[in-house]
């Protein structure tokens, strides 16, 4: 191969997530797993690679040194960089979109990339909940991947998703927080059981919340948050005769002595604290607060948020092994309810 058509091979994605370093040698991987590139052939040199993607040289040397560290690439000086060996222990090539970048997903990310090890080059996409975007960036893929892996969080289009993610190959295919029902056939799915989840962990809380009149739910409109969490909040109310309200602008409520407050969203969290700071209520007996999704800051404010959150590093251990076992199970991942002060 020369290295003309060396280059045909390589592809760099502006719209990835994926370091473009990280793209580079994983286009020159994915052309020896498929046998278009070969011992001894000759690759672009570091000026080729830099002018034709209008990349970085600093960007393409990291990319080749990765490769290098590999055994995969060596050089010889006057002559440029060749093929040393075709031994590519990276046999998983995973196509990742997640709706979204926040702590919580990196949590997911970090794990999923360590428990794969060297076996997987990922190409990692955001599409920010956004159909539209989600649908470029599938129509975009340009490689062969043994796994799809979607998290499908969309503020609307969802039936127009779930037609898009019909279309990829169930055998490839890897849900991940979110079933959408309309998405058909055999595929893996590590998920999130939500209106369960919501109803165990208030159930759990009951005594503490005892000491309040109305538990506020704080979901914004035109939230990517699935509503089966209302379905789960409001059957645990009405169940055990608490009185209850569906906020969607924190902004525009008066803070009530008497109400717990769970929010969703970090925005509306700090929209909360500041109207109860203001209003001089002690948080954990005058007012209570439960925030979604563990961090680790949430142990300090206010002395402690009490929360509710999956376990991301459980859910990146499932998925990993669900693409190592190339499994089409289906697993709920494992919800927690923390108490702190604020409640």
């Amino acid at each position: 191969m020369d290295r003309s058509n060396a280059l045909e091979l390589i592809k760099i994605d502006d719209y990835s997530v994926t370091p473009k370093y990280q793209q580079l040698g994983n286009s020159i991987l994915d052309g020896i797993r498929k046998g278009l590139i070969k011992k001894d052939d000759m690759m672009p040199s570091i000026n080729e690679v830099s002018f034709e993607f209008d990349i970085s040289r600093v960007t393409v040397e990291k990319g080749y040194n990765e490769l290098r560290k590999m055994g995969i690439l060596d050089s010889v000086p006057g002559k440029g960089y060749f093929i040393k060996s075709v031994d590519v222990s990276q046999h998983l090539g995973i196509f990742l979109l997640f709706n979204k970048l926040s702590h919580h997903k990196k949590i997911i990310y970090d794990t999923l990339v360590k428990e794969l090890g060297d076996q997987a080059a990922i190409d990692f996409y955001v599409y920010n909940n956004d159909v539209g975007q989600f649908q470029k960036i599938l129509n975009k893929r340009k490689n062969d991947y043994t796994h799809f892996v979607i998290i499908p969080h969309f503020i609307e289009g969802e039936d127009k998703a779930a037609m898009l993610i019909n279309s990829l190959p169930k055998d490839k295919l890897i849900v991940v927080d979110k079933i959408l029902n309309e998405v058909s056939g055999e595929y893996g799915a590590v998920y999130e059981n939500f209106d369960k989840n919501i109803f165990d962990a208030l159930l759990e809380a009951k005594d503490k919340l005892a000491k309040y009149s109305t538990i506020n739910l704080i979901f914004p409109e035109n939230s990517y948050y699935p509503k089966e969490i209302i379905k789960g909040f409001e059957s645990f109310c009405s169940e055990y005769a608490f009185d209850q309200k569906i906020i969607h602008q924190i902004a525009e409520e008066d803070i009530q002595k008497g109400n717990v407050y769970i929010n969703l969203m970090e925005d509306d969290l700090i929209v909360l604290i500041d109207k109860i700071l203001d209003s001089k209520l002690q948080v954990g007996k005058d007012v209570g607060i439960i925030s979604y999704n563990e961090t680790p800051l949430k142990r300090f404010i206010l002395n402690g948020l009490s929360t509710l959150s999956t376990d991301f590093e459980a859910m990146g251990k499932s998925l990993a092994k669900l693409i190592l076992e190339n499994s089409t199970e289906h697993i709920e991942n494992p919800f927690k309810l923390t108490l702190r002060k604020s409640l």
